[in-house]
Protein backbone atom coordinates (compact mmCIF):
# COMPACT_ATOMS: atom_id res chain seq x y z
CA UNK A 1 0.00 0.00 0.00
CA UNK A 2 2.85 2.39 0.79
CA UNK A 3 6.23 2.95 -0.76
CA UNK A 4 8.82 5.68 -0.41
CA UNK A 5 8.16 7.94 -3.38
CA UNK A 6 11.05 10.31 -2.81
CA UNK A 7 13.29 12.07 -0.32
CA UNK A 8 13.18 15.85 -0.61
CA UNK A 9 16.54 17.54 -0.03
CA UNK A 10 16.77 21.31 0.40
CA UNK A 11 19.81 22.79 -1.34
CA UNK A 12 21.21 26.27 -1.85
CA UNK A 13 22.40 25.50 -5.39
CA UNK A 14 20.53 23.06 -7.58
CA UNK A 15 23.42 23.01 -10.07
CA UNK A 16 26.00 22.07 -7.44
CA UNK A 17 23.74 19.42 -5.93
CA UNK A 18 22.98 17.91 -9.34
CA UNK A 19 26.71 17.75 -10.13
CA UNK A 20 27.36 15.82 -6.91
CA UNK A 21 24.65 13.22 -7.54
CA UNK A 22 25.58 12.95 -11.22
CA UNK A 23 29.20 12.31 -10.21
CA UNK A 24 27.86 9.23 -8.38
CA UNK A 25 26.22 8.05 -11.59
CA UNK A 26 22.65 9.18 -10.93
CA UNK A 27 20.74 10.86 -13.75
CA UNK A 28 18.38 13.80 -13.59
CA UNK A 29 15.08 12.58 -15.09
CA UNK A 30 13.36 15.93 -15.11
CA UNK A 31 13.58 19.45 -13.80
CA UNK A 32 10.72 21.77 -13.08
CA UNK A 33 9.89 25.07 -11.42
CA UNK A 34 6.97 24.91 -9.01
CA UNK A 35 5.45 28.39 -8.85
CA UNK A 36 3.09 27.27 -6.07
CA UNK A 37 5.89 26.03 -3.80
CA UNK A 38 8.42 28.63 -5.05
CA UNK A 39 11.13 26.08 -5.80
CA UNK A 40 13.21 24.81 -8.68
CA UNK A 41 13.52 21.05 -8.46
CA UNK A 42 15.26 18.11 -10.03
CA UNK A 43 14.22 14.46 -9.72
CA UNK A 44 16.82 11.70 -9.76
CA UNK A 45 15.58 8.09 -9.74
CA UNK A 46 17.33 5.78 -7.31
CA UNK A 47 16.07 2.21 -7.22
CA UNK A 48 12.31 2.15 -6.73
CA UNK A 49 12.38 5.69 -5.33
CA UNK A 50 13.72 9.14 -6.21
CA UNK A 51 15.74 11.98 -4.76
CA UNK A 52 14.13 15.40 -5.15
CA UNK A 53 16.54 18.32 -4.98
CA UNK A 54 14.83 21.58 -3.99
CA UNK A 55 16.25 25.06 -4.49
CA UNK A 56 14.11 28.04 -3.43
CA UNK A 57 13.16 30.61 -6.05
CA UNK A 58 11.95 33.12 -3.47
CA UNK A 59 13.09 34.15 0.01
CA UNK A 60 9.56 33.57 1.33
CA UNK A 61 9.27 29.95 0.19
CA UNK A 62 9.05 27.14 2.75
CA UNK A 63 12.35 25.73 1.44
CA UNK A 64 14.10 29.11 1.80
CA UNK A 65 12.86 29.35 5.39
CA UNK A 66 14.05 25.78 6.03
CA UNK A 67 17.51 26.60 4.65
CA UNK A 68 17.74 29.77 6.76
CA UNK A 69 16.79 27.89 9.93
CA UNK A 70 18.47 24.50 9.44
CA UNK A 71 20.77 24.72 6.43
CA UNK A 72 20.92 22.21 3.61
CA UNK A 73 19.64 18.72 4.24
CA UNK A 74 16.70 16.36 4.34
CA UNK A 75 13.55 18.46 4.02
CA UNK A 76 10.84 15.80 3.80
CA UNK A 77 10.02 12.15 3.20
CA UNK A 78 7.32 11.42 0.62
CA UNK A 79 5.20 8.28 0.75
CA UNK A 80 3.25 7.07 -2.26
CA UNK A 81 -0.36 6.12 -1.48
CA UNK A 82 -2.92 4.58 -3.81
CA UNK A 83 -5.96 6.66 -2.81
CA UNK A 84 -4.82 10.04 -1.53
CA UNK A 85 -8.29 11.54 -0.82
CA UNK A 86 -9.30 8.49 1.23
CA UNK A 87 -6.00 8.56 3.14
CA UNK A 88 -6.38 12.27 3.91
CA UNK A 89 -9.91 11.68 5.26
CA UNK A 90 -8.69 8.76 7.36
CA UNK A 91 -5.84 10.81 8.80
CA UNK A 92 -8.10 13.82 9.51
CA UNK A 93 -10.46 11.55 11.48
CA UNK A 94 -7.46 10.29 13.45
CA UNK A 95 -6.61 13.89 14.41
CA UNK A 96 -3.57 14.27 12.18
CA UNK A 97 -2.32 17.82 11.76
CA UNK A 98 -1.70 18.88 8.16
CA UNK A 99 0.28 21.80 6.76
CA UNK A 100 -2.79 22.24 4.53
CA UNK A 101 -5.62 19.74 4.08
CA UNK A 102 -6.00 20.82 0.45
CA UNK A 103 -4.72 18.22 -2.01
CA UNK A 104 -2.53 20.06 -4.49
CA UNK A 105 -0.94 19.18 -7.83
CA UNK A 106 2.85 19.34 -7.90
CA UNK A 107 5.90 18.08 -9.77
CA UNK A 108 5.10 15.80 -12.66
CA UNK A 109 1.37 16.27 -12.08
CA UNK A 110 1.38 14.24 -8.86
CA UNK A 111 -1.24 15.01 -6.22
CA UNK A 112 0.20 15.74 -2.77
CA UNK A 113 -0.45 16.91 0.76
CA UNK A 114 1.96 17.57 3.64
CA UNK A 115 1.49 16.29 7.19
CA UNK A 116 2.84 18.57 9.92
CA UNK A 117 5.91 17.30 11.80
CA UNK A 118 3.96 17.67 15.08
CA UNK A 119 1.97 14.58 14.05
CA UNK A 120 4.87 12.49 12.75
CA UNK A 121 7.58 12.59 15.39
CA UNK A 122 9.32 15.59 13.89
CA UNK A 123 9.46 14.63 10.20
CA UNK A 124 7.72 16.62 7.47
CA UNK A 125 5.81 13.88 5.67
CA UNK A 126 4.39 14.25 2.18
CA UNK A 127 1.71 11.90 0.85
CA UNK A 128 1.66 11.65 -2.95
CA UNK A 129 -0.33 9.79 -5.59
CA UNK A 130 -0.05 9.33 -9.32
CA UNK A 131 -1.21 12.05 -11.71
CA UNK A 132 -4.82 11.78 -12.80
CA UNK A 133 -5.20 9.99 -16.13
CA UNK A 134 -7.15 11.84 -18.74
Amino acid sequence: MFSIDHLGIAVKSLEQAKQFYQSMGLEVRFEEVSEREKVRLAMLPIGESRIELLEPTSDDSAVAKFLAKRGEGLHHVALHVENLPAMVEKMKKAGTRFISEEIKIGAGGHAYVFIHPASTGGVLLELVSEPAKG
